[in-house]
C-alpha cells in the first residue's frame, strides 16, 4: 500500500478547479494543504482540515501549484545556431531556412547524442516547474531520422509528436509534392507507432494549407491527432485548418483575423501561444487579450528549439505574456497548466484536485503572481512529479 504525504502551511494553492477556494478560474484556496497517495492528489483543502497522513512537509507559507504543462516544444535535435541569433540580433529577421542547420547536426548525430541532448533539456525544465512535456521530431526529415527520434522521445514522455513536415527535407527542395508523398506514406508509417500527434508547420517558406490538410489526414487515418504550426510569421489558413480538423491546438496564433478568433472561439481548438518565439526573434507579440476577451482557450508553452525560442523556462514565458501579451498573472498561470492540459486534451495534469497527477510546484513566494511581479528570479523551490519530490 502506498504511503500519504501532506504538504500543509501552504500560503496559496493553485487547483484551477472552479469548485474550490475562491471559485475562480484558479480555485485558489488559502492557508492550504494537499494530500498525495501514490502518484495522486487524493485531497485538497484548508490546512486545518486536512486528514492523517504517513508523511507532513511543511510549505512554510509559500505557494503551490500545479506543475508546468509544456504542450509545445522540440527537444530532438543536435547542435546550436548561436552564430545565426546573434547575426539575427543585429539585423537579419528570421525565415524558416534556418531549420535546415539544424536538420544536418541531427542526422549527423547518434541516437546517444539525441538521448543525451533530450534528457538535459528536461532536466533543465524541471527545475523551473514543468512536470509534464510535448516533445516533437522534424530535425531528421528522412524515414530513419524521423523514426528514431520518436523512439528516443518515447522513452521519456507520452505526448510525442511526428513533426516530419517541419520543413521540405532538402534533398527534395525542388520537388515538394515528392516530400508530402514521402510523409503520408512511408515514414508515417515508420513513425505513426511511435507517437500520439501529428503536426505541421504551415507557413510561407514549409506548407501550405492543400499540403498541410494532406499530412494532417493521412496522420489521422494512422491514429494520430492533428495539432499545427499555424499563423506565425504571416497570416494564412493554419488556424481555420486546425478547426477544420479538430486539431487539439493552434500554435503561435500571432496573426489573426477576426475569422480566426472567431473560429477558434466556437471551437475545441486551444490557441498555443509561444512567446519565447517572438522574444527571440523580435516579431510581434501575439495578442492573448483579443483570445481571450473573445472566449477562445489559450495555453502557453516554450516553444523550446535551437532556432527561434531556446528557453525552456515557463516562468519566463509567463512573465512575458503579462507584460506584452495583455494577460492577467491569474490567465497566465492558468494558460501554462490548465490550459497546456486542455492543449494535450489531458484532464488528468495541470490542476491539483483528488484524482489528477500528483504534479506540483513550490514557490518560494506567497502568491503564484510572483512569477510575473519577479521576472528572471529562480523561484522554483521544489518540485514533484507523480508523488515524487524531484528537485
Amino acid at each position: 500500500m502506498s504511503s500519504s504525504t501532506v504538504i500543509t502551511n501552504i500560503a496559496a494553492l493553485v487547483t484551477n478547479d472552479p469548485s474550490l477556494g475562491d471559485h475562480s478560474p484558479l480555485g485558489l484556496v488559502r492557508d492550504a494543504a494537499v494530500v498525495i497517495e501514490g502518484d495522486r492528489v487524493v485531497w485538497t483543502g484548508e490546512s486545518s482540515k486536512a486528514p492523517a497522513t504517513d508523511n507532513r512537509v511543511d510549505a512554510d507559507g509559500r505557494t503551490v501549484l500545479p506543475g508546468f504543462v509544456d504542450s509545445h516544444s522540440h527537444l530532438l535535435f543536435a547542435g546550436d545556431r548561436t552564430e545565426e541569433f546573434n547575426a539575427r540580433m543585429s539585423g537579419r529577421p528570421y525565415s524558416a531556412g534556418g531549420i535546415r542547420t539544424t536538420v544536418a547536426a541531427t542526422r549527423a548525430a547518434s541516437d546517444a547524442e539525441l538521448e543525451a541532448g533530450l534528457t538535459r533539456y528536461l532536466a533543465e525544465a524541471l527545475r523551473q516547474g514543468t512536470t509534464t512535456f510535448e516533445t516533437k521530431s522534424g530535425y531528421g526529415l528522412t524515414t530513419a531520422d524521423e523514426s528514431r527520434a520518436l523512439r528516443v522521445a518515447a522513452r521519456h514522455t507520452e505526448e510525442v509528436t511526428f513533426l516530419g513536415a517541419h520543413i521540405v527535407a532538402p534533398e527534395l527542395a525542388d520537388d515538394p509534392a515528392a516530400y508530402v508523398d514521402l510523409v503520408t506514406g512511408e515514414m508515417l508509417d515508420a513513425c505513426a507507432p511511435h507517437a500520439r500527434w501529428i503536426d505541421v508547420f504551415c507557413e510561407k517558406g514549409a506548407f501550405d494549407g492543400d499540403q498541410a490538410r494532406a499530412i494532417l489526414t493521412a496522420g489521422k487515418a494512422k491514429g494520430l491527432h492533428p495539432r499545427i504550426h499555424a499563423n506565425q510569421l504571416s497570416h494564412g489558413p493554419g488556424v481555420q485548418l486546425a478547426v477544420e480538423l479538430d486539431a487539439a491546438s493552434a500554435d503561435h496564433c500571432t496573426h489573426l483575423t477576426d475569422a480566426d478568433v472567431d473560429a477558434l472561439a466556437s471551437s475545441r481548438t486551444v490557441a498555443t501561444l509561444l512567446p519565447g518565439a517572438e522574444f527571440s526573434t523580435r516579431a510581434q507579440w501575439p495578442d492573448a487579450r483579443r483570445l481571450i476577451d473573445a472566449g477562445a482557450t489559450v495555453a502557453l508553452s516554450t516553444d523550446c528549439n535551437p532556432g527561434s525560442s531556446f528557453t525552456s523556462s515557463v516562468p519566463f514565458c509567463i512573465a512575458i505574456a503579462v507584460r506584452d501579451m495583455g494577460m492577467t498573472p491569474d490567465e497566465a498561470v492558468w494558460s501554462a497548466t490548465a490550459g497546456g492540459a486542455a492543449a494535450l486534451r489531458r484532464d488528468d495534469v495541470g490542476r491539483l484536485a483528488p484524482g489528477a497527477y500528483a504534479d506540483l510546484t513550490l514557490l518560494d513566494a506567497p502568491s503564484h503572481v510572483h512569477l510575473a511581479y519577479r521576472p528572471g528570479v529562480p523561484l522554483v523551490a521544489g518540485v514533484w512529479r507523480r508523488g515524487v519530490r524531484r528537485v
